[in-house]
């Protein structure tokens, strides 16, 4: 079953009050919610995810702890307009794990895992109509060449992208292993040495499949907005583009411009709202007993005024 990564760390930053109103922007299977509803005994969680088995799993999990909770099933990018709905408009804290659970990874037919024969899939929300397969067989050489590049950050790029458009003028291509062997051909074996060689490209065919940089960029703005003095942000990412984008966001909020910070004095407005509390990534001890936590970064910001 999954292991949450950074999962003390995470709450214990977090700082949670017993009264406090929480959400957890990413369910999956209820590692952070479970140890957030046994400290909020007089509070409220809020619970997000798209994914149906998810969300059955978690809420037998969190029904036995507590019955101060709820599961919304929607997308994080909608957490403002789903918490405005149920006049939620100040939150104590936030928790995003950007994470593919292990349970998506190690059951085939989602076509998240590069080591598993599946159809193309790697739907977050599995009653969307796009799936991977659609990148893969509609997208054109322009666009492929687009999102591994900038969202797998994949060196053979190019090649890969001409492979797949080549292939597929003979037939479709429609399982993972068909995608991981074009991939395999579109690179030198010294490429293949130290990871797996699919590894960027689904990791970019994924990201394109369920917006989650765009919608990761729209819910961290909503919960900067909604977060209370006091209150905390904490965001597990786990690879460069996602952790760029919380840290560059972060950092904004958290520090005085160049011009004001050349000031002797900088009046009290114009401080910042936010300060950076923590920078985290997993100990030598998780790392060897967890080998996906590899790649984790855990960043936590507080609001300090209003």
């Amino acid at each position: 079953m999954h292991k949450t990564v950074l999962l003390e760390e995470t709450i214990d930053n977090l700082d949670v009050k017993e009264d406090g109103i929480y959400v957890d922007a990413t369910l999956g299977f209820g590692g952070h919610s479970g140890l957030i509803l046994k400290r909020i005994k007089r509070g409220f969680l809020f619970a997000f995810d798209q994914d149906e088995m998810a969300i059955d799993y978690s809420f037998k999990k969190l029904s036995a702890i507590g019955n101060n909770f709820e599961i919304i099933k929607s997308n994080f990018s909608k957490l403002k307009k789903e918490l405005e709905k149920r006049t939620i408009t100040k939150v104590d804290g936030f928790v995003f794990d950007l994470g593919v659970s292990s349970p998506q990874l190690d059951i085939a037919e989602r076509g998240f895992s590069y080591h598993k024969d599946a159809k193309l899939d790697m739907r977050m929300d599995t009653s969307s109509s796009f799936s991977a397969y659609n990148v893969v067989n509609e997208y054109s050489y322009d666009d492929l060449v687009r999102i591994l590049k900038n969202y797998g950050e994949e060196r053979y790029a190019s090649s890969i992208a001409r492979n797949i458009v080549k292939k597929r003028e003979e037939k479709e291509i429609t399982t993972t292993f068909e995608l991981v062997d074009i991939i395999k051909s579109s690179m030198p074996i010294k490429a293949m040495k130290d990871s797996h060689p699919a590894r960027k490209t689904f990791q970019a065919i994924r990201i394109e499949v369920n917006h989650e940089l765009d919608v990761l960029d729209v819910a961290l703005d909503s919960a900067l907005e909604l977060l209370k003095v006091g209150g905390r942000i904490a965001v597990i990412t786990f690879h460069s583009l996602e952790d760029r984008i919380v840290k560059e966001k972060f950092n904004k909020c958290s520090k005085l411009s160049d011009d004001l910070s050349k000031l002797p004095f900088v009046p009290e407005e114009y401080l910042p709202k936010f300060k950076i509390v923590a920078n985290i990534s997993p100990s030598k001890e998780e790392i060897e007993e967890n080998n996906r936590s590899r790649s984790a970064r855990l960043r936590v910001i507080e609001r300090i005024k209003g």
